[in-house]
């Protein structure tokens, strides 16, 4: 496993983290299948887990909890969100900040996630949703002063909403933000634009999630392709968007390189770029853990293979469904 500096926090992380959103909450859930598979990852070299209150209520920063615990001898950073007060995701241009993420709220939410990891401290929090209109506002700067100076929360950070690599850059700027999470694979390149040379710029860590497009880009996706109506996705790949992401897919396997599969092309396009210090693949079994983080193996694409793929970059807008 190959580690790369996160940003001015300083911290070494695995360039494949964690990511914890489909271990609770999903359908096919599997206790035991979970446990074990984060095992792996951790004796592989992952060190980075990315969780959330709002992953079944808790349940997966439980989760977490429970795997630090297990490996007391090594250092596992926990990455959780505080969700929005309305439960709207994403946010809106129109929500206010009291609305969001009032500072008391704020607070509470960080005592929940601290319950919940059973840790005096949580290595990294960040706002689940986020809206660069709120950069200038005094309330959320003045909770996180608070929650630091207490020892609560060591670092910062903004999951930015889909789709809207831009909608943080002002709050950025503040000083007061020290990691983004941000959607980047093949198909969002956007970051590439604007947040990438800013973030290089403050010396600010970058975390790329949905690295397979919400399983677009693992290739087994069709058509035909249903979820169960309690799946997320049920109302995420709604024919509109199913159809039109498996024709991008179907695209891009003429640029597959021989020997390689479409998931470990999508990986290696992440790691490809050093302005990403971490990816965070969502890994429920034990085969997904060993494909995953065996692309951590130093090896960059090949040059021809890097440029082909920057025509596959498909700019898309919010829309109702794209939660």
């Amino acid at each position: 496993m190959q580690n790369r500096r996160f940003g001015r926090t300083g911290w070494e992380i695995s360039e494949i983290g964690y990511g914890m959103w489909g271990l609770a909450g999903w359908t096919g859930s599997d206790r035991k299948e979970t446990d074990d598979s984060l095992n792996l990852a951790v004796e592989s070299g992952v060190n980075f887990f990315d969780t959330a209150w709002g992953y079944a209520e808790g349940l997966s920063e439980q989760i977490l909890g429970d795997l630090i615990r297990r490996y007391p001898d090594k250092k596992l950073y926990a990455a959780t969100k505080i969700p929005p007060k309305n439960r709207s995701w994403p946010s809106r241009p129109e929500f206010t900040l009291k609305e969001v993420f009032p500072a008391e709220y704020i607070v509470e939410y960080t005592e929940k996630s601290l319950k919940n990891l059973g840790t005096e401290r949580i290595d990294l929090l960040q706002f689940h949703v986020w809206e660069d209109g709120w950069a200038q506002e005094d309330e959320w700067k003045e909770a996180i002063q608070k929650l630091t100076k207490e020892g609560k929360v060591e670092r910062w950070g903004i999951s930015i909403n889909r789709w809207e690599p831009n909608n943080a850059l002002e709050t950025l700027k503040t000083g007061m933000i020290d990691a983004v999470q941000v959607i980047y694979n093949i198909f969002d390149q956007a970051p590439e634009d604007q947040l990438f040379p800013l973030c290089k710029k403050l010396d600010i860590g970058v975390i790329a999630r949905v690295p397979f497009d919400e399983g677009t880009l693992t290739g087994t996706l069709t058509k035909e392709t249903t979820f169960p109506a309690d799946d997320w996705r049920s109302t995420y790949f709604v024919p509109e968007n199913l159809n039109s992401s498996v024709d991008h897919a179907e695209a891009l396997r003429t640029d597959i390189p021989e020997g390689m599969t479409m998931p470990e092309l999508a990986l290696r396009f992440i790691l490809n770029n050093p302005d990403v210090h971490t990816t965070i693949p969502g890994m429920r079994k034990l085969p997904h853990v060993r494909s995953n983080v065996a692309v951590s193996d130093g090896t960059k694409l090949e040059a021809s293979v890097a440029e082909k793929l920057k025509k596959h970059r498909w700019d898309r807008s919010p829309t109702q469904w794209s939660q």
